[in-house]
């Protein structure tokens, strides 16, 4: 490169929208100096932290490093991709603070509260605790199921948490007390293999669960009136996995290599998506972690605990602000993954033929996961690896190798910049999705790790397993 080269460059958005005029740059200008062009140009009140590409390759120190000879030469304009960054950073969990003890049976899932103050799971032991993350000490075991606890979720307001067991019932617990709030729900004919509330934006009251069963059913019910509102019925095999969409719609995945589209108002069938040779195991919103934590913003964790003073409908509104704002102008995503090694990538809501066939996995996807900020999905196979893909494309980015056995399950941090993958080999890895590498190795559990989470505020990281154990760690 001849000193002082230049070149004529212009910001475009992750959408392909041109920011400002075409402008003269410095080929070794640094990645420093791109940010405060690109925060000038755009007007930022507040300064925004942005990744900048060309060509998909990400500028990591200055421009010329990252082009081409032909295109350092070339007098056509540059186009520089500008992508926004979370403004707070989430650091990576490197040590166990605490490993307790309680469950009787193997613990098959835990997950933290929406503003990440409480910390669930549900076991083997037919019990379902909830554990104080303050002091990391139990604080309540709650009995009622006569059976296996398969699934557990929080309501978005964190107040109700719905577990759903073996023996087909589904009992709401209140986390403060641990206490069974209203009627056990009964209805499905064999075991509850998933449960999803409806979003805090579409109904701040937080009454509305659905629930998929073995029985090839999915259920939505008033957990209020401990009432069953509506049957859907029309899958051939076991409902596998469910979600409900930010624009109430209710997705469900089965063993009959079908995708089913609801409408939660009226039950009725939008569409039915096929593609997948083999049983769906999973799927993954581009939204589930907005709708996860609803109102509670990990950017302003003070702040959080002052809005629960202000009204449910106050609170809807930044909840569907917030929802409205990483949706954007395009209908919700959904990945799916499957026995048949695949992964499928969707827009449900207006179509049913799928974006991308998503392939490389050796083995059965058993967990799929987008990134809070939806540019990635992460998949979690039987064959020991965890691969990285583009969430818009569906384009193959990266695998991750570390796990020496399957790895059963992925949780993103809220930044989107670090990945946590739970394996049968007993350990976690902390991967850093920047670098494409492993930034730590947590072993710890005496066997397979089935469930992990990461809380929502990025504090830390709850793990559990065959060794019947619940494990919390932190930076």
């Amino acid at each position: 490169m001849e000193e002082g080269q230049r070149i004529l460059a212009q910001f475009v958005s992750e959408k392909g929208e041109a920011a400002g005029a075409p402008f003269d740059l410095p080929l070794d200008v640094s990645t420093e100096k791109l940010q405060l062009i690109c925060n000038a140009i755009l007007q930022q009140e507040d300064t925004v932290p942005y990744a900048f590409y060309v060509d998909e390759k990400e500028i990591t120190s200055t421009l010329s490093e990252s082009l081409s000879k032909e295109d350092q030469e070339t007098e056509q304009v540059l186009s520089i991709v500008y992508q926004p960054q979370a403004l707070f950073k989430v650091r990576a969990v490197t040590r166990c603070t605490s490993t307790i003890e309680g469950h009787a049976e193997a613990v098959i899932s835990v997950a933290f509260s929406p503003d990440g103050r409480y910390l669930a799971s549900g076991s083997g032991d037919t019990t379902v605790r909830f554990w104080d993350v303050t002091t990391e000490t139990p604080h309540h075991t709650c009995k009622g199921h006569k059976h296996w606890v398969l699934c557990i979720a929080w309501s978005p307001d964190g107040r109700r948490l719905a577990s759903g067991c073996k023996n087909s019932q589904i009992i709401v617990w209140n986390p403060e007390t641990g206490k069974q709030e209203g009627k056990v729900l009964t209805g499905h004919k064999q075991w509850i293999t998933w449960l999803a509330w409806q979003p805090f934006h579409l109904n701040h009251e937080c009454r509305h669960l659905a629930s998929a069963s073995k029985d090839g059913n999915i259920k939505i019910w008033d957990v209020v009136r401990g009432a069953c509102l509506r049957t859907l019925s029309g899958h051939l095999q076991s409902v596998t996995c469910i979600r409900w969409g930010g624009t109430d719609l209710i997705y469900s995945a089965s063993q009959d290599r079908t995708v089913k589209v609801w409408r939660a108002s009226d039950g009725i069938l939008c569409r039915t998506l096929q593609g997948h040779g083999h049983w769906v195991n999973t799927m993954a919103l581009s939204t589930d972690y907005v709708m996860r934590t609803s109102w509670f913003d990990p950017v302003q964790a003070t702040i959080n605990y002052q809005r629960i003073s202000q009204s449910a409908e106050e609170l809807s509104k930044i909840a569907q602000d917030r929802y409205d704002t990483v949706k954007g102008s395009e209908p919700e995503r959904l990945v799916t993954g499957s026995d048949d090694f695949t992964l499928f990538l969707w827009q449900p809501e207006k179509e049913k033929t799928s974006v991308a066939r998503m392939t490389g996995h050796m083995q059965l996807i058993n967990d799929v996961a987008f990134s809070p900020d939806t540019r990635l999905v992460a998949s979690a196979s039987f064959d020991k690896s965890i691969k990285l893909w583009n969430g818009h494309t569906g384009k193959f980015i990266t695998t991750l190798r570390g796990h020496v056995s399957k790895v059963y399950q992925v949780s993103w941090s809220s930044d989107s910049r670090l990945l946590c993958s739970g394996s049968s080999d007993s350990t976690l890895k902390v991967w850093d999705v920047k670098t494409n590498k492993m930034s730590g190795d947590l072993p710890g559990h005496a066997d397979e790790v089935y469930a992990v989470d990461w809380s929502p505020d990025g504090q830390r990281v709850a793990s559990g397993g065959k060794d019947k154990v619940l494990k919390i760690w932190r930076r």
